[in-house]
């Protein structure tokens, strides 16, 4: 299997259609740029990452230490931060379209959600300029800078044990921690695929969308048993109250 994975890099390498893995032969550095400047483009906010390792001789990769930043506006530094990501690529795909990616799977993530007093949060500002930023659904993904591309399809992707950090300082509560249920994301780029600078920015939307679903889901639960609280409170001390009067 390695001598046909190693034939297919070889062939791809000749064919004029992937010299986008190299940029300048260096597939890791150009994947790390790519990542940084359609993230940061996209998301309108900072985007970094560590390290890049993808290993398509055995179809393997990793990508550490991305950090998607906040907007000023938010108090935490980031809004969402990732240790690793690893890649599993379908070789067999390499030399067709799309290129399959098998799974991908995030690990151990953390999302930090700020709410306003109006409703909204950081993570709502940021998929609003990814929906600003990105092609919509039905429009032409092809244009001068994405047509020679390869299209890219990722089977599944596990976001497994999100950290939720979640701000409800605005409504007078308080930060609350959560771990959230994995959240797994299928058939990303549909049967056809997105180009491969597209791909990323898709990934970032259906995960921060799954996120904030959650969130929302959590801040409520949260509110409605802070409200409970206040109100046994309350209750407890109109008790006491009657009891003082009745008997001094």
């Amino acid at each position: 299997m390695k001598i046909i994975a190693s034939f297919i890099v070889v062939l791809l390498l000749l064919s004029g259609g992937a010299l986008w893995f190299l940029a300048g032969g260096s597939l890791n550095e150009y994947v790390k740029n790519q990542i940084e400047t359609v993230g940061s483009q996209v998301t309108e906010q900072k985007v970094s990452v560590k390290a890049v390792d993808i290993k398509l001789t055995s179809g393997a990769g990793s990508i550490l230490g991305i950090n998607l930043a906040n907007p000023k506006t938010y108090s935490q530094p980031n809004a969402f931060v990732l240790e690793e990501m690893t890649l599993d690529i379908n070789l067999e795909s390499l030399t067709s379209s799309p290129i399959i990616i098998d799974a991908i799977v995030i690990k151990s993530p953390k999302a930090f959600v700020q709410f306003t007093q109006s409703g909204g949060s950081n993570i709502q500002d940021i998929l609003d300029a990814l929906e600003r930023n990105t092609p919509k659904s039905g429009e032409s993904a092809v244009d001068a800078n994405t047509g020679d591309e390869p299209r890219i399809k990722v089977s599944k992707i596990i976001l497994a044990g999100t950290a939720l950090t979640l701000d409800l300082s605005a409504f007078g509560n308080k930060e609350h921690s959560a771990t959230l249920p994995d959240i797994a994301l299928n058939n990303v780029g549909g049967d056809e695929g997105l180009p491969a600078s597209q791909l990323g920015s898709e990934i970032v939307k259906q995960a921060l969308s799954s996120i904030w679903k959650q969130a929302k889901a959590t801040q409520k639960k949260k509110l409605t048993d802070s409200a409970k609280e206040k109100l046994k409170e309350k209750l407890e001390d109109k008790a006491k109250k009657k009891l003082t009067d009745l008997f001094g």
